[in-house]
């Protein structure tokens, strides 16, 4: 159970789907970003010889290959402890500086909830 205190009904979906996209695929972090619309993106790491993305990045990725043109909010689920700059970087980049960038453990509780700044 996703144990999110004081999150709104929506921003507790991103960090379950995002918790749940990392359990499900076995890598080390999942996330979800909400659109200007409402819709959701859930990716996990990825890591191929050729290509490297956080899991976050990947999440990003698919909302602007979908059509996104801003972001409301972000999730990552992960061991770290802050989302790092190239996650808050790649959030910014579409969703402005005062995008919300939630980050939750594995078990689900939320560690920090910065902005993408």
């Amino acid at each position: 159970m996703t144990e999110s205190t004081g999150l709104g009904a929506e921003d507790r979906k991103i960090v379950t789907l995002a918790r749940s996209a990392r359990a499900r695929n076995g890598v080390p972090e999942g996330a979800a970003v909400r659109d200007e619309t409402g819709r959701t993106y859930v990716a996990g790491t990825v890591q191929l010889e050729s290509l490297k993305l956080s899991a976050l990045q990947t999440a990003v990725a698919m909302a602007v290959a979908s059509g996104a043109t801003s972001l409301e909010a972000a999730a990552v689920v992960s061991e770290a402890q802050t989302p790092s700059d190239a996650d808050r970087a790649a959030v910014r980049d579409l969703g402005g500086p005062d995008t919300p960038v939630l980050l939750a453990g594995p078990d689900g509780t939320l560690r920090v909830s910065v902005t993408a700044g």
